[in-house]
């Protein structure tokens, strides 16, 4: 078993998020792994912004809404779950979305900026330093409009 695996055996016991009921008797939940991912785009980014959600800190993060598209992917949803990845490719957290928003850049309040924990938690510091880590690390470039998905998520296991 590799170890992301033996980590999603270890949370969804400790989650138990066998215990969430469904109609169909089998919940989903407990059944299939929720994908992997670290914040950021580089090894020390994932470390630090990890580090502010194990201490709970990072209650938020956003994303640009046209990578998502880029990628192929679909944009998170209430009740989503993701296993959160340190540096260095190893599972640290499981955690679930519990609020999502689709906004324009220029419309990011100062609540969701505070709630994502990083820099002084200014809403210019995190105007700033999103504008700059989107241009350089977001397939789909920035724009002042470009729509930006903000994500609300809780802790239901870390290690």
């Amino acid at each position: 078993m590799d170890e992301i695996e033996a980590f999603w055996e270890r949370a969804k016991r400790s989650a138990d998020l066998a215990g969430v009921p469904d109609y169909t008797g089998v919940n989903p939940l407990e059944v299939l792994r929720p994908p992997a991912w670290a914040f950021g785009a580089t090894p020390a980014q994932a470390d630090t912004l990890l580090r502010l959600v194990l201490d709970g800190t990072k209650t938020a993060t956003a994303s640009s809404a046209a990578d998502y598209e880029v990628e192929g992917e679909a944009l998170p949803e209430r009740g989503t779950l993701g296993i959160v990845l340190d540096g260095q490719g190893h599972p640290r957290a499981l955690v679930v979305t519990t609020r999502v928003r689709v906004v324009p850049f220029g419309e990011v309040d100062a609540a969701h900026a505070h709630d994502e924990g990083e820099g002084d938690r200014s809403l210019a510091t995190w105007r700033r330093d999103h504008q700059d880590f989107w241009q350089r690390h977001s397939p789909a470039g920035f724009s002042e409009d470009m729509p930006v998905v903000l994500e609300e998520f809780r802790v239901l296991h870390q290690e």
